[in-house]
């Protein structure tokens, strides 16, 4: 699953991602509401995990711009206020659950599981297509054509994330945050590696190649692959 996760304690933040990203999932952070806002409303998420306590946009008042804009993503509210009343002004703002901290990781992965299980009354993502390169997200099946490819958990990430942004230019550093969670440069040839990885996987001899670098600039998935 997509999940983004609007929690500004950095550490906290940090704990969750690298917990959800181990159990396979791919994580956005925003540590301001209105970060996040921009990030939920430019991206299509399966779970929004969000602080009440949010600096720029309070978590309250940032799920309610979302469901303004029609997003009916399954929102799981983070919070250390736990009286009935922030209970229900949690739902009552568009909320679906409520897990008051601290936590366990093991209930928290729970309920983000049971929420994207639920029904919504608008049409549920459950493939990415870009040409013949298909991802199943459901069951995770990857294929090219009739082919099925067998990708490593990070590989599997790496090339989600370009397919979510197929004929858009991603960067080093937006693959870097988003598929690694490095909020800096490890100054490492992590990406360079992974992206030859999946590309020996992918393409065939005499296969339009799927990932195109843009020189200069970063990658790019090729609709025509």
């Amino acid at each position: 699953m997509k999940i983004l996760v609007a929690e500004d304690e950095i550490e906290t933040a940090r704990y969750i991602a690298r917990g959800l990203e181990e159990l396979g999932h791919v994580v956005d952070l925003a540590h301001d509401g209105r970060d996040a806002f921009m990030l939920a409303t430019g991206e299509a998420y399966d779970v929004l995990i969000v602080d009440r306590m949010l600096p720029g946009m309070d978590g309250l008042s940032m799920v309610r711009a979302i469901r303004a804009t029609g997003d009916l993503a399954p929102v799981l509210f983070l919070t250390a206020l736990d009286g009935v009343l922030d209970r229900v002004a949690g739902l009552e703002a568009g909320g679906d659950d409520y897990l008051v901290k601290p936590f366990e990781f093991v209930e928290l992965a729970a309920r983000i599981n049971a929420l994207a299980r639920r029904p919504r009354t608008g049409p549920v993502e459950t493939e990415l297509v870009v040409g013949q390169l298909r991802i199943d997200l459901l069951s995770r099946r990857v294929t090219r054509s009739s082919r099925e490819i067998d990708l490593q958990p990070q590989e599997y990430r790496l090339l989600e994330y370009l397919m979510r942004h197929a004929d858009r230019v991603v960067t080093r550093t937006m693959l870097l945050e988003g598929v690694w969670g490095f909020h800096f440069d490890p100054k490492t040839s992590v990406v360079e590696t992974h992206i030859s990885r999946l590309r020996s996987k992918l393409d065939r001899e005499g296969e339009t190649p799927v990932i195109k670098t843009i020189r200069g600039a970063g990658y790019m998935v090729n609709a025509g692959a």
